[in-house]
């Protein structure tokens, strides 16, 4: 006799993905605008951009190829950075990343930046992010999300650096900060080197995730593991070297913040067919899907759960269960999350039909 409420096992469209409950955990706010708003606040500011139109800008956007290495890929946000050093556009563009979030049923979502890197013209640490949160908060206002805000250190700039923005978020704890990240160049530039500024996060009792295995090998994420003592790790998409390390992190039920299209782009990977993806999710990791950089990498959410879909050829069950992981992964008060997670599980039973 079949099993009742057994999941349908069919590729999922487009518009279901669309419809269901889902979360961004892994989405830069420099590197996710309307390509609309960079063109504007650009004309307004008197920036300079890489094209005469806004249709010649969109193209610029459309990746054709795979950039040669991550630090290529990362040179674009400094097409993007000169037109977000003043607290108006730095609103407008929280406040639009939200209401875009929303409008893929996108229930919560962790928007991470680099205050330091938003000083250029003078405005003061706590402008930068006063100017993100209230984007953010009028966002919460008027669609159906929650969002949260990761500061991120930077690799490649001081270990002092990092020590002032993770005492930034220290101090913004209960204004929305949910958790701390060290993002930028691996290469060159160890975790292990800015661990005073975790080891203030974690006395203070806050989430960290950490940039790691994406541009170099296992060893990056040994340290944002064992140096840091990250939650979560952003990309690891070369976690597979080490089988060892694998389970380690498996055991732990350490999530993977993954980001196919990006991971494609900045040649982590060689093809959407090589990402190992489908390895962690056979072998029982959590992992979760998400944008990185919606305009640098031309994508939404619905779009990197349908190319998992195609690409690994994931069905309805297999989608069911990475928005759960995703919604579990999510840093935020525990009590909170199961409410949130009742909410989904109810969503996601309307597309389960009995047998």
């Amino acid at each position: 006799m079949p099993q009742k409420n057994k999941p349908i096992s069919i590729a999922p469209t487009r518009d279901l993905i669309h419809s269901l409950p889902k979360v961004d955990l892994h989405c830069h706010l420099d590197g996710s605008l309307r390509v609309e708003t960079l063109w504007e606040l650009a004309k307004e500011r008197g920036v300079e951009l890489p094209a005469n139109s806004l249709e010649e800008l969109r193209e610029y956007f459309k990746i054709t190829k795979p950039f040669a290495n991550l630090a290529e890929y990362l040179e674009r946000f400094k097409i993007i950075l000169p037109v977000l050093q003043d607290a108006e556009a730095l609103n407008r563009v929280a406040y639009e990343l939200a209401i875009d979030a929303a409008a893929e049923n996108i229930l919560y979502l962790e928007v991470r930046y680099s205050p330091v890197l938003h000083t250029e013209n003078g405005l003061k640490l706590t402008q930068v992010m006063d100017a993100v949160m209230d984007g953010l908060r009028r966002a919460e206002k008027e669609v159906d999300i929650k969002t949260g805000v990761i500061v991120c250190g930077i690799r490649s700039i001081s270990p002092e650096t990092s020590l002032r923005l993770a005492e930034l978020a220290v101090a913004y704890k209960y204004q929305g900060v949910v958790a701390f990240d060290l993002a930028g160049t691996e290469d060159q530039y160890p975790a292990k080197d800015h661990s005073k500024a975790f080891y203030l996060i974690h006395k203070n009792n806050i989430n960290c995730t950490v940039h790691a295995g994406e541009a170099y090998g296992p060893d990056s994420i040994k340290q944002a593991l064992h140096d840091l003592n990250t939650h979560r790790i952003g990309h690891g998409t070369r976690l597979r070297e080490d089988g060892d390390l694998l389970n380690y992190v498996n055991d732990h039920r350490i999530p993977l913040e993954i980001c196919l299209t990006s991971n494609l782009h900045t040649h982590a990977v060689q093809s959407l067919e090589t990402h190992p993806l489908r390895l962690y999710y056979d072998c029982g990791m959590r992992v979760t899907l998400n944008t990185d950089n919606r305009l640098i990498s031309n994508t939404t959410i619905t779009d990197e759960y349908m190319t998992a879909c195609t690409t690994f050829n994931f069905n309805l069950e297999d989608l069911n269960n990475l928005i759960i992981m995703g919604f579990k992964s999510a840093f935020m008060p525990y009590k909170n999350k199961v409410k949130l997670l009742e909410r989904v599980l109810k969503a996601l039973r309307k597309h389960r039909t009995p047998f």
